[in-house]
C-alpha cells in the first residue's frame, strides 16, 4: 500500500513537472487531488516512523512518558554545587553522622544497589569524614533514601533494613555493611547482616518481613525529588540560614569542598 502511493506521488509530481516546462510560465501547479495524496502520504510517513520512535513525542526529544520521573544512576558530572531555595525535609527521627548542632549538613540521598552511590560512599564521603570539616565538628552527614526500584530491584528492601536497624540504633554500622556487600542484597543477606551488626535479629527479621519501614522509606523518596532529585547519589548542603547548595553525581569531595565553603 505504502509503495503504491509512493508510486502514485511520484506520477503526479512528474506530470506537474513536464506541464512547468511545456508552460514556461515558471509555475508547478497541482491538482487539488495531487496535494491531498501528497499530504495523505506524508502523514502515514510520519505515523509509520513515530511507531519506531516511542510516538511523536520521542520523534521531538519528548521523555519517556511510561515513567514519569527521570531516575538515573548519577554518573561524575564535575558539578561544583548548585544554589538555590532548596528544602531537603531533615527530620528528627533521620540518622546524623557527626556533630548533630554543625552549621552545615549535608543531606545525602542514596541508593544501596546505586553502584555510584558505592563510588560517592569509598571516595567522597570517605574523604569528608577524615576532614577537618567533620573532626571539629562544622559539618554532619544525614541520610535520606531514593531507591531507584526501576533498575535497582533489592534497593527499596535494602532501604527498609537499614530502616530497621535505625530503630535499633545502628544504623550506620548497617549502612556501612551494604555498601561494603553491595553485591549480595538478597533477603537472606540482609538478615545475615544484622546479626554480624549485632542487632537483635528477632525484632529486625520481623520488622523486614512485614514491611514495617516502608513507608518511611517511600517518604523519603517523596522528598528526595520534591528537593530536586532526578538520580542518585544527590547531596543538599544546607547552613543554618537555610541557605542551599546541590551537588549531583559520584564527583570528587573538591566539589563538597567549593560548597562548604560557599555556605560557611
Amino acid at each position: 500500500m505504502v509503495k503504491s502511493n509512493i508510486e502514485g506521488v511520484k506520477e503526479e509530481v512528474k506530470e506537474a513537472s513536464v506541464a512547468h516546462h511545456e508552460s514556461g510560465t515558471g509555475t508547478i501547479t497541482l491538482k487539488k487531488a495531487s496535494l491531498w495524496k501528497i499530504g495523505t502520504f506524508l502523514f502515514l510517513g510520519l505515523f509509520i516512523i513515530s511507531l519506531f520512535t516511542g510516538g511523536f513525542g520521542g520523534m521531538l526529544g519528548g521523555s519517556n512518558p511510561g515513567t514519569g520521573n527521570v531516575v538515573v544512576n548519577n554518573e561524575p558530572s564535575g558539578n561544583t554545587g548548585v544554589a538555590g531555595n532548596i528544602n531537603p525535609s531533615i527530620e528528627s527521627n533521620d540518622p546524623v553522622l557527626g556533630d548533630k548542632n554543625a552549621k552545615i549538613s549535608i543531606v545525602e540521598y542514596s541508593d544501596f544497589q546505586c553502584p555510584f552511590c558505592e563510588r560517592a560512599y569509598s571516595g567522597a564521603i570517605a574523604q569528608f569524614k577524615s576532614s577537618d570539616y567533620f573532626k571539629k565538628g562544622q559539618v554532619n552527614l544525614i541520610y535520606k533514601h531514593f531507591p531507584l526500584t526501576s533498575i535497582h530491584p533489592q534497593a527499596q528492601k535494602a532501604a527498609e533494613a537499614s530502616e530497621c536497624a535505625n530503630r535499633q540504633g545502628k544504623f550506620w554500622e548497617y549502612h556501612d555493611k551494604l555498601f561494603t556487600n553491595q553485591q549480595a542484597l538478597d533477603i537472606q543477606s540482609l538478615k545475615n547482616y544484622a546479626g554480624q551488626v549485632g542487632l537483635n535479629t528477632a525484632a529486625f527479621n520481623k520488622c523486614l518481613d512485614e514491611g514495617e519501614a516502608a513507608a518511611e522509606v517511600n517518604k523519603e523518596s517523596q522528598q528526595a525529588q520534591s528537593a530536586g532529585g532526578q538520580g542518585t547519589p544527590y547531596f543538599v548542603l544546607i547552613n543554618k540560614d537555610g541557605d542551599t547548595q546541590a551537588v549531583s553525581g559520584a564527583v570528587p569531595f573538591s566539589n563538597f569542598e567549593s560548597a562548604i565553603q560557599s555556605l560557611l
